[in-house]
């Protein structure tokens, strides 16, 4: 596949709104750069387009991660509990998944984000607790939580960042801060595994993943600092829905029509 300056230039763009993404909100790397390859990149195989944003967000998910562990913003034990039941529920969401079609699947994932996102703005002025952790009493919750929210996200085919940050909220009350930091190691998890797929069937575009990374790295370092102070006036918790809410929308109203058109063919 060979594309122009422009195209790369575009890419680097794509990357640095994605990281400082998954630094602001620890999610949306997935939904965001897939449409952003095929679209705006102009990225002709989709299947590419999946493969390289895996790789590219997975090390831009890596890269917040490091920033998030500077700023002793990530609990270790929790993410590594989370991400290991989380990549056994992904393998067998993603076997039940492919039965089932695709744009229904995204129109049912719209839904669910919806549903996140009402739950995220109804606990926004609960700050969480400080020095939560993961230990004996509540790592069957982590577990059980980490294995559904990979569940979910191999079913759907799509991302797991939006539903990793509630996850950890919920099962072990951490401030969102830290949930968001945490939820990086599982993502960097769900994307390697993806990307490594991906990567065996020659769907890389490796010099397009370099220079989305490249961008990402910058925007990330953006979006940590961002999180950090939002989190400080209680408002990121409120960005995380508008930003869920924003992406619902779409996808509703793209998997929709396309629902709409099957059904009219």
């Amino acid at each position: 596949m060979t594309l122009d300056a422009v195209q790369y230039l575009l890419g680097a763009l794509s990357g640095g709104l994605v990281g400082f993404t998954l630094g602001l909100v620890g999610g949306g790397g997935s939904i965001l750069a897939v449409p952003l390859m095929v679209y705006l990149v102009g990225v002709p195989n989709p299947h590419v387009a999946i493969g390289t944003s895996a790789l590219a967000v997975a090390v831009n998910a890596a890269s917040g991660l490091a920033q998030h562990a500077r700023a002793g913003t990530v609990k270790w034990r929790c993410g590594f509990l989370y991400a290991g039941s989380g990549i056994a529920g992904a393998l067998a969401g993603s076997t039940l998944g492919k039965a089932v079609d695709g744009q229904r699947l995204l129109f049912l994932f719209a839904l669910l984000m919806l549903v996140v996102g009402a739950l995220m703005l109804r606990r926004r002025k609960d700050p969480g607790v400080e020095g939560a952790a993961c230990n004996r009493h509540n790592a069957p919750r982590v577990l059980g939580y980490g294995l559904a929210t990979g569940g979910v996200s191999g079913f759907f085919g799509i991302g797991g960042g939006f539903l990793i940050v509630p996850g950890l909220i919920a099962s072990t009350r951490m401030p969102i801060l830290n949930a968001v930091g945490t939820s990086l190691v599982a993502v960097t998890a769900f994307g390697l595994t993806t990307a490594l797929s991906y990567a065996l069937s020659g769907l890389v575009d490796w010099t397009l993943a370099a220079i989305f990374i490249a961008g990402g790295i910058f925007g990330g370092l953006a979006g940590t600092r961002a999180a950090r102070r939002l989190s400080s006036r209680g408002g990121l918790a409120t960005v995380f829905a508008g930003l869920i809410f924003l992406v619902a929308a779409y996808m509703l109203v793209q998997s929709a029509g396309a629902i709409w058109a099957g059904a009219s063919g």
